[in-house]
């Protein structure tokens, strides 16, 4: 089963915070489907708007593992574990929230910031939080959520190239630049697809396309 869920088609929120715009693919925050709040373990995919000076101050995390890609800008993290980092296009952040980790988000620059932030749920609760910050992540080295049973793995296409999906109980695919066919069916920037039972199936860019597939073998949690 496929089904691609269009850009457009986010419910767009802002959390209350000046200057951030917030584009959530789930359920999220103030706005709630009953028949949309995960795929898999994935429970979150919002593309979040930051303008410069702006952010999200600091706030608690637990039992949720948070994957975040910057797609134009700087983006500033800071956690109670004492790590502090600048995410910049092309690196990936992972905050496992473990039993609890407060953090901050923010856009220290001038400019705009432009990020998609994935939260995953583990697949048991508590452990100790942890911090990961892959620099500059290649094609074809996935980034492993172990306590989601989860792998994230980037594809940078030029025009035509082909690249398989990942066989699997369930892959997230989405489109951060340019355009990829699916299916048949052209998948655009900003657009999501999901699918159920993937086998055999592959993405072709339409242009020069950077996509994000999620492979992940744990529908969530065991507990609860």
């Amino acid at each position: 089963m496929i089904q691609v869920r269009r850009g457009e088609g986010r419910y767009r929120g802002g959390d209350g915070a000046e200057g951030v715009e917030s584009l959530h693919a789930f359920s999220f925050s103030g706005f709630y489907d009953p028949s949309n709040v995960r795929f898999g373990a994935l429970v979150a995919a919002n593309e979040e708007r930051l303008k410069g000076g702006s952010g999200f101050a600091e706030h608690q995390h637990r039992d949720m593992e948070i994957v975040t890609w910057v797609i134009e800008g700087e983006l500033t993290h800071r956690d109670s574990r004492g790590n502090r980092q600048t995410v910049r296009p092309g690196d990936v952040q992972h905050l496992s929230a473990g039993k609890g980790v407060r953090h901050v988000e923010r856009n220290d620059s001038s400019g705009p910031l432009r990020f998609v932030q994935m939260w995953l749920m583990p697949r048991k609760p508590g452990g100790r939080s942890s911090y990961e910050l892959v620099r500059g992540i290649a094609d074809g080295t996935p980034l492993a959520v172990e306590r989601a049973g989860a792998m994230l793995h980037v594809r940078r296409l030029v025009d035509g190239e082909r690249t398989a999906l990942p066989d699997a109980p369930w892959v997230y695919v989405h489109v951060v630049r340019g355009a990829v066919l699916l299916a048949g069916e052209e998948v655009r920037a900003g657009d999501a697809a999901r699918i159920a039972g993937s086998e055999g199936l592959e993405l072709t860019a339409a242009g020069a396309a950077e996509v994000l597939v999620w492979e992940m073998n744990a529908a969530g949690p065991e507990f609860g």
